[in-house]
């Protein structure tokens, strides 16, 4: 059986000697040594703002939301994970759907400005596969307006924009450390913020909102990344860059066999220096996606469709009609891809693929 990703794991001996520093310091949570150790040593990996490492992905939007969104409008991309409408509902704000770019398949930044109302607070735009949005525009955009700015960069671990971390932009960026993610830490994520005083609110509302044992600055969720999570993640990130020259190979592999079909593949934005996540195909219409991921599952292989359905078509959302990220969320596909697929699984997906195309 052949997913669409399969978790990396490090050597056992290697996350077991995080285990031993546990067991030692009988401290599993609240802040211990492998939590702060992981924290610095991503924050210089990636050569990003401060960043706080939270219990999972998911987490530091609702938390961004709430400090910075105030229940009002938020302007979002129907085209992602569900989880980036979900937390703007959950937090009592209402999801203000704006259409995608056709190729870049990020929010369509030259469409912001018409959906911005005297409700709306923040935006909250997607990374999409790891593709940076124009950020150039949506930081003037949001500037001229007075809005906050939220990036939902799950798929971002290691992608550079302009020769800088991709966590630089917005005033808080987050990220997934889902088993599924290039880095990971089983279940976990992390936000990233350059602003000290708007740093300092978001930590305490990941931990109760704790200043000490006995006061509190305001109020707060329990976010916390525990040290077992922190020991995975340690035990993951020296084998980040081979698993990213990895999945190159597997990138490259998938563009040549697909060369000659009439699949498009993502737009990458110029400046980017990508970490290849993910590798999407989009069909020419939904039946012939289908009729290919039946011939694929035939064989016991299991692409996804990321991402479907459009976000404004989810049951607890009265959305208008989306016209792009509708087309391509009923076109897309994303292939098996990770880390140390060999040759023949590759060749048996592309020919399945093409045979049945």
């Amino acid at each position: 059986m052949i997913n669409v990703t399969k978790t990396f794991l490090p050597p056992i001996e290697e996350y077991q000697k995080y285990l031993e520093q546990i067991w030692n310091s009988n401290q599993i949570a609240n802040g211990g040594k492998l939590w702060y150790e992981l924290q610095t040593k991503l924050k210089d990996y990636l050569d990003s703002p401060d960043l706080i490492l939270t219990a999972n992905g998911t987490l530091p939007l609702q938390i961004a939301l709430k400090v910075l969104a105030g229940n009002g409008e938020v302007i979002t991309t129907p085209f992602s994970y569900v989880a980036t409408t979900a937390a703007i509902v959950w937090e009592k704000c209402t999801p203000v759907f704006v259409d995608i770019h056709p190729e870049y398949l990020t929010i369509d930044e030259t469409k912001i400005e018409a959906a911005i109302t005297d409700q709306t607070t923040a935006i909250l735009a997607t990374h999409v596969f790891g593709n940076p949005c124009n950020v150039e525009e949506i930081d003037r955009i949001a500037k001229k307006h007075g809005l906050k700015v939220i990036y939902d960069a799950a798929h971002c671990f290691g992608v550079k924009y302009k020769g800088e971390s991709i966590f630089n932009y917005g005033d808080v960026s987050t990220c997934s450390f889902h088993a599924t993610k290039i880095f990971h830490t089983g279940e976990g994520g992390a936000m990233f913020c350059k602003d000290p005083d708007l740093y300092k609110e978001l930590f305490y509302s990941h931990n109760f909102g704790h200043k000490s044992a006995t006061e509190f600055l305001g109020l707060g969720i329990n976010a916390k990344m525990n040290e077992l999570q922190a020991a995975m993640g340690l035990a993951v990130l020296p084998y980040v860059e081979s698993n990213i020259e990895q999945r190159k190979v597997v990138y490259d592999f998938y563009q040549v066999a697909l060369t000659n079909t009439e699949l498009n593949i993502i737009k990458l934005r110029e400046g980017v220096e990508w970490n290849y996540s993910y590798f999407p195909v989009i069909f020419s219409d939904e039946n012939e996606l289908l009729k290919v991921q039946k011939a694929l599952n035939e064989k016991e292989i299991f692409p996804r469709r990321y991402f479907y359905p459009s976000l404004n078509s989810l049951p607890y959302i009265q959305g208008k009609k989306i016209e792009i990220s509708e087309s391509i969320s009923g076109r897309i596909l994303c292939l098996p891809f990770y880390a140390g697929q060999n040759p023949a699984q590759l060749k048996e997906i592309t020919s399945t693929l093409t045979a049945a195309e």
